[in-house]
């Protein structure tokens, strides 16, 4: 069984972001985090998670997603992003990740578990520590070109 906890941060949505992730199975622990010049808080929420199923090197998981997201969890918890696949996105954000998603997503019996953000939490306080950090590091910031392309369209 592999534990994972996410959370994703954006100051001014959209403005600069971050996610942070913790890993953790038996003894194995690890943390992922990075930031984003511009961005939203659902994109970084979302993405927090397509990153920790990324990092499994093993197909087949059974992992349990701890996250303070209802957008993610509610989205695939109430099957509304499959409804969405159907419809080809229409009218959706974050198209682009929501396919990065369900194509890792596939691959591992994944459950979802809601928390109560900014709750003394200790794992997703820590990721809320590791996506403001990420999220305020500008030299190491980096471009959610997806985001930022259609940015303008919103």
């Amino acid at each position: 069984m592999i534990e994972i906890y996410t959370d994703g941060a954006a100051s001014g949505n959209p403005g600069p972001g971050g996610y942070g992730v913790i890993l953790r199975s038996g003894q194995h622990y690890k943390e992922l985090s990075a930031g984003f010049r511009m961005t939203t808080n659902n994109r970084m929420e979302l993405l927090a998670v397509i990153v920790a199923l990324q990092a499994l090197k093993t197909p087949g998981q059974q992992v349990t997603i701890f996250s303070d997201s209802k957008y993610v969890i509610d989205s695939v918890e109430k099957k509304w992003v499959f409804g969405w696949v159907k419809t080809g996105f229409k009218g959706k954000k974050n198209k682009d990740l929501w396919m990065r998603f369900l194509n890792v997503y596939k691959l591992h019996d994944v459950k979802f578990v809601w928390v109560k953000g900014h709750n003394n939490h200790a794992e997703n306080e820590r990721c809320d520590q590791l996506a403001v950090a990420a999220s305020k590091n500008r030299a190491a910031q980096t471009i959610d070109a997806e985001f930022e392309a259609t940015a303008s369209q919103l």
